[in-house]
């Protein structure tokens, strides 16, 4: 059983910075793309950043600059570090990556969700 666990949201004053945490866990052969996602209340689901295994990166032009996304392959670990963090920021942040197991199927998972606000 594959799960990705995110942390590190919480409350933080405009201008400030948060890091955001996800691992993945279980039956696990390799993990391809990993993407960061928000979510704020009645909108839509936003791609944020994508990071190829390589460590491509890319970014939508609302976070470009103020967001770096990272990855370390041999822990399966993955990061999203926020600076500058505005208001228009405050959202459930999602991790989405692309895992293959054992059997060499691959998957779409989805973290929990982190909450992020933004507020002085």
């Amino acid at each position: 059983q594959v799960q990705l666990v995110e942390s590190g949201g919480g409350l933080v004053q405009p201008g400030g910075s948060l890091a955001l945490s996800c691992v993945a866990s279980g039956s696990i052969f390799s993990v391809g793309d990993v993407q960061w996602y928000r979510q704020a209340p009645g909108e839509q689901r936003e791609l944020l950043a994508t990071i190829n295994r390589a460590g491509d990166t890319k970014y939508t032009d609302s976070v470009k600059g103020r967001f770096i996304i990272s990855r370390v392959n041999a822990q399966n670990k993955f990061y999203l570090q926020m600076n500058d963090l505005k208001p228009e920021d405050t959202a459930v942040y999602y991790c989405f990556a692309k895992i293959a197991d054992y059997g060499l199927q691959t998957r779409d998972y989805w973290g929990q969700g982190t909450q992020v606000t933004v507020s002085s």
